[in-house]
């Protein structure tokens, strides 16, 4: 061929060739590459953090546990580390880093070593956009995201894109995840060799796993330091200091056992999962993902209260639960615990996934099992508790307890369990007789008002006699003033109420205003909470319109939630649907009314004997055989509930006596909590005394929400003393509680 047909052969060639590769990027390389948009908001699989009011992170949600850090953030040792381990000239490429392209190529050729050539930039690409496929077509595509992508960031926003989307391994996404994963420490506590140890895990997260080999782990770790040391990251002296440091990975409990890996404090899962599924609910909210969007959800729940509900309600717990265990005999109330059994093996996973033949086998030998036998006993045995904190001043919930702390213990999906603050219905008891007295208050009546306290029957619309049991030892034809019937919870009195000052109908129609939702029957029995169940959350709400002169603002648990990027998504307007329940004047007498109880009352000894300085109102419940203890109070800032019972209805503090009713069993929990909230002086808590009086301190300057003579003023003032153990010899001034009834009608 001649020399110049072979050039313009050649020539022609290079044109196809051109050409063919041209068509090659266009249709085959390019197929699939991120768009502009794409590349500015890359699409990441990023953790929900649910955060408290005053900050700390409780909880979230996931897919890929992920969690956005900004680069100044990012400790500098691990910057360090992965570049000079990932990419010592990343700094100063464009994305792609020929020469060691070239350099990787060759001795995979000549020798057969396999080195990576892949710079942070077309790692990123990689993680966010590709899968690992190890093809040309790949590495080309890698290639020019990798491009576009320098393009698009600066060199310190691909580092921090870079740290947080990389896998460290037990899904550990990113830096904050993975330093919290296997430090228990957050990103800026990191230490030298800390950082050098997680950017050594990039590698191959399994092989150089700390946990599964730690030799591995410890000799890819002190290469990577080295890398540090010869880029001069480290002087000699710090390479040296950190090659000593041992691997402290915090996967293990004090008892060596494998402990699970959390997000948050973890202090209040009903309450977490309260707003998982208020949010799953919300047609508004449709267009984000709670698992993958890393929204930002700021609670109204205090971590400090939540903290010392968690505390009260163990501490009282524990004793009361050992008691009751000891007392409850099952041997008396086996054709419960076989009704029990048979409902658990049919609730059994393995049961239900069994074929039809399969069943009665599974059955048989569930119920033959003691450790099958001892978990059903345990489960229904362990007394539950549902307790609610909330500020009446704007209906925020600021503590919430959902579940028994030895229940939560022994079942790690407790967290989804039954919410017992939100989730069950049980008759109030006697807790719902403020309702009773608020109505005769508003038809007239004053706390210092006569009635009769003896022996009631009436006969219902049906033609039956009702005759409440419960007259506080009084005598046939016996008066008591109302104050005092309610601070002993006399029944005979609430009964008389209902019928004759006031009605059933009226009761409802007040409930209703102060937020009670749940359905309620318009019977001569609701004076003694037996007119239907209700929440433990809005019994407490309701309580809240007497300390708030007459308000009631419903509750709510959201503020704000943001987007990924700080964003205002939703906001929680407050206030809605906030309602007048009564008069001012009404409110404040219950509340005089209801401190009495408290200082002189079915619950003064529970909580007086540890909380003493602040003004406390409140009543206790006990439904019929000791079923479920109520005790609902408030100070001057905070509301609280409790309730204690049992799953099924027929397991009862009956067996416990006296000690079973709520101002024995609920309201030491209440003073407890109060006890440690008004402690804590970072709280903003200050206020002791109730708005209706000015002071305590002199009578001159003592007010009552009605009008009394100068004897009754001085007899109630005694009562509202706060609670003293009585001296053997008291003072004239030594205000000396009676001796309460072994049962009280609470």
């Amino acid at each position: 061929m001649k020399p110049l047909h072979l050039l313009i052969f050649l020539c022609i060639l290079m044109v196809v060739f051109t050409l063919g590769m041209a068509v090659y990027v266009r249709t085959v390389v390019s197929y699939g590459l991120p768009s502009l948009e794409q590349l500015e908001n890359p699409k990441t699989n990023l953790a929900t953090r649910i955060l408290s009011s005053d900050g700390v992170m409780l909880d979230h949600f996931f897919i890929d546990r992920r969690i956005n850090m900004t680069y100044e953030n990012i400790p500098k040792d691990f910057i360090y580390a992965l570049v000079a381990t990932e990419d010592k000239k990343f700094f100063s490429h464009w994305g792609v880093h020929a020469g060691r392209i070239v350099n990787a190529f060759a001795k995979r050729f000549i020798y057969g070593d396999r080195e990576g050539a892949s710079t942070i930039t077309m790692q990123l690409s990689r993680n966010l956009f590709l899968n690992q496929d190890l093809t040309f077509e790949r590495k080309i595509r890698e290639a020019f995201i990798s491009i576009k992508i320098e393009q698009t960031y600066t060199k310190e926003e691909i580092l921090e894109k870079y740290t947080n989307t990389v896998n460290y391994g037990r899904g550990a996404y990113g830096i904050q995840v993975a330093s919290q994963t296997f430090f228990d420490k957050l990103p800026n506590e990191l230490t030298t060799a800390e950082c050098a140890l997680l950017v050594a895990m990039l590698k191959a997260p399994s092989n150089y796993d700390p946990i599964r080999h730690p030799e591995k782990a410890i000799r890819r770790r002190n290469l990577v330091l080295k890398l540090m040391y010869d880029q001069e990251y480290l002087t000699g002296a710090q390479y040296a200091e950190a090659r000593k440091e041992a691997i402290n990975v915090f996967l293990t409990d004090k008892t060596g056992k494998r402990k699970r890996i959390h997000m948050g404090n973890q202090s209040a899962p009903h309450f977490v999962e309260m707003i998982r599924q208020d949010l799953s609910r919300d047609n508004s909210f449709r267009e984000y993902d709670l698992y993958r969007d890393g929204l930002i959800i700021h609670t109204t729940l205090n971590s400090k209260i939540q903290q010392y509900a968690n505390e009260a309600v163990e501490e009282h717990l524990k004793q009361l639960q050992s008691t009751f265990s000891k007392r409850w005999n099952w041997n008396r109330n086996q054709k419960l615990l076989d009704e029990l059994l048979l409902k658990a093996v049919h609730d059994n996973a393995e049961y239900t996934s069994a074929d039809k033949k399969e069943k009665p086998k599974i059955q048989e030998r569930l119920l033959k099992s003691k450790n099958f036998i001892d978990s059903v006993k345990s489960i229904a045995s362990t007394i539950q508790v549902g307790l609610v904190v909330i500020d009446p001043a704007n209906g925020a919930i600021i503590a919430l307890v959902g579940a028994s702390p030895k229940f939560m213990k022994e079942n790690p999906s407790a967290k989804y369990s039954l919410n017992h603050a939100k989730q069950i219905k049980r008759q109030p008891g006697s807790a719902y007789k403020p309702m009773i007295y608020a109505m005769a208050l508003n038809n007239g009546y004053t706390p210092e008002s006569k009635v009769e306290c003896g022996p009631f029957s009436f006969k219902t619309e049906t033609g039956e006699l009702w005759e409440p049991r419960g007259t506080g030892n009084c005598e046939p034809g016996e008066m008591t003033s109302l104050s005092d019937a309610l601070r002993l919870s006399i029944n005979t009195v609430s009964a008389r109420l209902v019928t004759s000052i006031t009605s059933p109908t009226d009761v409802v129609n007040l409930s209703r205003r102060m937020g009670i939702s749940t359905p309620l029957q318009s019977v001569p029995a609701i004076s003694l909470g037996a007119g239907g169940d209700v929440e433990p959350l809005e019994l407490t709400s309701a309580y809240g319109s007497f300390v708030y002169d007459g308000i009631h603002i419903p509750p709510y648990f959201l503020t704000v939630i943001e987007d990924k990027n700080g964003t205002v998504i939703k906001q929680k307007p407050r206030f809605v649907n906030m309602k007048k329940a009564m008069e001012p004047e009404i409110a404040r007498q219950m509340t005089y009314m209801l401190e009495r109880v408290v200082n002189a009352g079915t619950a003064s000894r529970a909580i007086r004997s540890v909380f003493k300085d602040v003004d406390a109102a409140g009543k206790t419940g006990t439904t019929n055989d000791a079923a479920d203890a109520w005790f609902v109070g408030y100070t001057p800032q905070l509301v609280a509930g409790i309730w204690l019972g049992f799953d099924d209805k027929r397991i009862t503090f009956d067996v416990l006596g006296g000690e079973g009713y709520g101002g024995r069993s609920a309201a030491p929990i209440w003073g407890k909590l109060m006890a440690k909230i008004y402690a804590d002086q970072s709280l903003p808590y200050r206020e002791k005394k109730f708005a209706y009086k000015k002071s305590q301190d002199s009578l001159q300057e003592f007010s009552l929400p009605y009008p009394l003579t100068e004897r009754q003023k001085e007899r109630i003032r005694g009562l509202m003393q706060p609670f003293q153990a009585a001296p053997s010899q008291p003072s004239n001034n030594q205000v000396i509680l009676p001796e309460l009834p072994t049962r009280r009608n609470d």
